[in-house]
């Protein structure tokens, strides 16, 4: 297998640290606002590195923070009037749900920063000791980033072309590029107590406390979005390695998905919140859209491409649902062409076009009788959609999807209820009736087929 690292911007073979063991840690939420696709395609992409690992035999252990406390939240919290916690658990769960309905697997542990504060103390004081920190007295804690012994080497970046870190008042710095591992308190705001003063702890201190907490000094993979490189990342690496450790051995960063050319922002006013798009499509569809493109190209959204691709995998899933008409039960393999893309730095548009392929096969043995056929392109297919994490028969998504405003059920409630009365119609030999039923379905777009296993519908275009 072989994965794209940012630090080195080359795709070499993946090698763990250790035997049959990987150790992800990916930046979660800054829990302040409900997430939009821009959020959740980090959870999607990265969610399909895992479970491509798991599947390749690895023992996977995978880490996605919480950022509960921030000066978004502080200031959030202060616009809706609730404790700033009371704002934080609320999105947080917002985040929960989103993750849920797009069948995004449940980390490891989801550590929250506020629950680990003698962690970030811990490391605040090894950085004193090394002589990379220094507390000015005020209260705060900074990293003195001319004492490092390398810095910027995620980004690339001169030290010397950087603006200054933080706020204008921060007068305390030995370096206006200095910044900050401890804010000290506010009047009004939360607060904890360290050797140095009251305080918060800063965003980029929060996320190397809990990477060392949970995966040691070094592990595998750290991942994120492609906005995360700089600042957040090269400080992550500029304290951490102060420290001592060797942190992260592969950087991994998904890009945006974009609006008009723009990535994706509250700041722009062109967040798609994931609550509005799963009214439009299905969470399963809405997956399928966001995990197609290769992570580490912009996705350009628009309501045209999701319902493109909302379309396609019902043609996908039509499909599939006849296989098994025909054929029974079936399990999922992994071809060699599906396997050779994912170990291809996740491949995922070439995996799609291998789906493609093996529908056209399948659909074709449906129409030659050829059982055999329908099964093997069946069962391709579905190994590749389980990796995707669209697999329509995984009982899993279907109960993380539970009550999601999933239309396409009330759809089908509706459309069974018609096919009840056609079906009745026939019986009593009203074919006036029945064949009015079945015109108007077509009208609609909805296509009526008559099968040994009974009654059967398609919307037009979806097989």
């Amino acid at each position: 297998m072989k994965l794209y690292n940012t630090r080195t911007r080359e795709t070499s073979e993946f090698k763990p640290l250790a035997s049959g063991k990987v150790g992800i840690y990916v930046c979660g939420a800054t829990v302040q606002s409900f997430p939009h696709i821009g959020h959740v395609r980090s959870g999607i992409n990265f969610d399909i590195l895992r479970r491509w690992l798991t599947v390749s035999g690895y023992n996977v252990t995978f880490i996605r923070n919480v950022t509960d406390i921030d000066d978004k939240i502080l200031e959030k919290s202060k616009a809706e009037n609730i404790p700033w916690w009371a704002l934080a658990f609320k999105y947080e769960q917002e985040f929960q749900k989103a993750y849920a309905l797009l069948n995004v697997l449940p980390p490891t542990y989801e550590p929250r920063a506020t629950g680990h504060i003698t962690q970030m103390i811990e490391l605040m004081q090894l950085l004193i000791d090394k002589g990379a920190a220094y507390a000015p007295g005020n209260g705060d804690v900074y990293l003195d980033v001319r004492a490092l012994d390398s810095y910027l080497t995620l980004s690339r970046q001169k030290l010397d072309d950087l603006l200054p870190a933080g706020d204008a008042e921060e007068t305390y710095k030995k370096d206006v590029r200095d910044f900050a591992l401890w804010k000290a308190a506010k009047t009004g705001e939360p607060s904890w107590p360290t050797p140095w003063g009251d305080g918060r702890p800063g965003w980029h201190l929060e996320c190397s406390a809990m990477a060392h907490s949970y995966l040691g000094e070094s592990f595998d993979i750290h991942g994120g979005g492609l906005d995360l490189i700089f600042p957040h990342h090269e400080n992550e690496i500029a304290q951490s390695e102060a420290a001592g450790y060797k942190f992260a051995n592969i950087w991994m960063h998904n890009a945006w998905v974009t609006q008009s050319g723009e990535k994706m922002s509250k700041s722009l006013g062109n967040t798609m919140q994931v609550k509005e798009l799963i009214k439009q499509v299905r969470g399963i569809e809405l997956r399928f859209y966001l995990g197609s493109a290769h992570y580490r190209s912009m996705l350009e959204f628009s309501p045209e491409a999701l319902q493109e691709a909302a379309t396609n995998f019902q043609r996908i899933e039509n499909f599939l649902k006849r296989a098994k008409e025909i054929v029974g039960d079936f399990e999922g393999v992994i071809s060699a062409p599906v396997k050779a893309a994912f170990d291809d730095d996740l491949a995922v548009p070439q995996v799609l076009a291998h789906i493609s392929e093996a529908l056209r096969r399948g659909n074709t043995a449906i129409t030659e009788n050829n059982h055999e056929q329908v099964k093997s392109s069946a069962a391709e297919i579905r190994g590749a959609l389980a990796i995707l994490g669209c697999d329509p028969f995984d009982a899993s998504f279907t109960a993380n999807a539970a009550g999601s405003a999933d239309l396409s059920d009330a759809l089908d409630g509706v459309i069974q209820l018609a096919l009840a009365q056609r079906q009745s119609a026939r019986e009593r030999k009203d074919f006036a009736a029945s064949d009015a039923i079945r015109d108007g379905l077509a009208a609609l777009g909805i296509t009526i087929e008559d099968t040994p296993q009974g009654q059967r519908w398609t919307i037009k275009g979806s097989i």
